[in-house]
């Protein structure tokens, strides 16, 4: 299959190309030239695969014959070999639960998938490339996991300084190796756009051959779809709403695909805290990318979604039509306090604040003969500072928090100018 640029649809590259340019020199995003369709025998049987076997099925349409199928079945069961569960919280909600895997976020998936393709790309070249990354919470940790020690590869990762929580930075910034941590004077946004200029940057991608593990990365987007089709096989009921807590809309784009190639999904809701601008592009027409403001759900705190071109190039750039199966809501952070108490209180769940909104917004919008599944993005340990306000005392995470014991924070503080972060990184 052949990827274009959202910009220029003449544009086009292989998977392997796409996997290590992120980005078309023309600034738009890889896009496959047409979204595969599955089988609907296929469709029907999934209660009787493995994880494996329909991520293998589904990975294999987009990246076809360029890794062969006994090496790809590999990568996918590296990919996910932890738990992906569908948990009851109440009688017409269930929870997904992507927080098992070792950085505890949805996010370890796309990671992981993304760094073993690579390894067998530079396997079969002998080449050696720089990743950059900008986060917001949980990608930059899951990249590092994915990517440490992995030869032939130099991760970037670029954090808002005091815009993650404390968990999340460590993270971040105890790996050493391959892995090097900035701390950026600003905002998440502030981050991608450094990252999105580097690859515009005559002089760095002399110096160096440059890739990004963000969402903006093709093989982060494939295996997020893989969500979709283990939520749908645990399901039980035959009209499921799905609710996708959304920053960088990268997981929600994923899910589209999913639908888009036949999984049987009635609706989704773009599930949002403050930073909502693509929930009212769906209720206006009008899409107003704007600052990022802080919130407690940290990791969707994006003014300016990468992926929202993606959702528009699915949708033909036709605001009914994506309206039809998507709504947006929004939610603030008492609200986030009060639904996280709530949920605890009335069904023993407890929330983290992205999970909180996907949650949330199930509560606002189920019909009666509805299925509603929220995706429970991270870990609440990955949030201690918020989990702490909502419930006034300490949860007990002792086993997590142990985890980092010994190890030494490094990281390097960088502004927000481009030509410091240049600088560095040829440094």
């Amino acid at each position: 299959m052949k990827f274009h640029s959202t910009k220029n649809t003449s544009y086009q590259v292989s998977f392997e190309e796409a996997v290590f340019k992120s980005l078309p020199p023309d600034n738009g995003l890889f896009y496959p030239n047409a979204l595969p369709k599955l089988e609907s025998y296929w469709l029907e049987n999934l209660k009787g695969m493995s994880k494996t076997e329909i991520g293998l099925k589904v990975a294999s349409q987009f990246i076809e014959d360029e890794i062969p199928a006994d090496s790809l079945e590999r990568i996918v069961e590296e990919t996910i070999d932890f738990d992906i569960p569908l948990k009851k919280v109440s009688n017409q909600i269930a929870a997904l639960e992507l927080f098992h895997g070792p950085t505890w976020a949805f996010k370890d998936v796309g990671a992981r998938f993304l760094s073993r393709c690579m390894a067998y790309f530079i396997e079969q070249s002998n080449r050696e490339i720089t990743i950059l990354v900008a986060t917001s919470g949980d990608t930059g940790g899951a990249v590092a996991a994915g990517f440490f020690g992995i030869p032939g590869i130099q991760v970037k990762i670029l954090y808002p300084k005091g815009k993650v929580s404390e968990i999340q930075r460590k993270q971040l910034t105890t790996w050493g190796d391959n892995i090097t941590a900035y701390e950026v004077a600003g905002t998440f946004d502030d981050c991608q756009r450094l990252v999105k200029q580097s690859f515009l940057d005559d002089d760095l991608n002399k110096a160096m051959s440059l890739s990004s593990a963000n969402s903006i990365n093709i093989a982060r987007l494939i295996p997020q779809s893989f969500y979709y089709f283990y939520a749908i096989q645990q399901s039980e009921s035959a009209h499921n709403v799905i609710s996708v807590p959304s920053g960088n809309y990268g997981n929600l784009t994923a899910g589209l695909w999913a639908w888009s190639m036949g999984l049987p999904i009635d609706r989704f809701i773009a599930a949002s805290n403050e930073n909502h601008v693509v929930p009212e592009y769906l209720r206006t027409g009008i899409y107003t990318p704007s600052a990022s403001v802080q919130t407690y759900a940290n990791a969707m705190d994006v003014g300016a979604p990468s992926n929202f071109v993606r959702m528009l190039e699915l949708f033909g750039r036709d605001h009914v039509k994506m309206t039809q199966q998507i709504s947006g809501f929004k939610l603030g952070d008492a609200e986030i306090l009060k639904t996280m108490i709530s949920c605890q209180e009335e069904h023993n769940y407890l929330l983290d604040p992205h999970g909180a909104i996907g949650y949330q917004a199930l509560l606002n919008s189920l019909s009666d003969h509805e299925q509603g599944i929220f995706l429970e993005t991270a870990h609440p340990v990955k949030f201690l500072d918020v989990v702490d306000k909502a419930f006034k005392s300490r949860q007990d995470f002792s086993e997590k928090i142990n985890s980092f014991e010994g190890k030494k924070e490094a990281f390097q503080a960088l502004p927000i100018d481009f030509e410091s972060f240049k600088e560095a990184l040829m440094a």
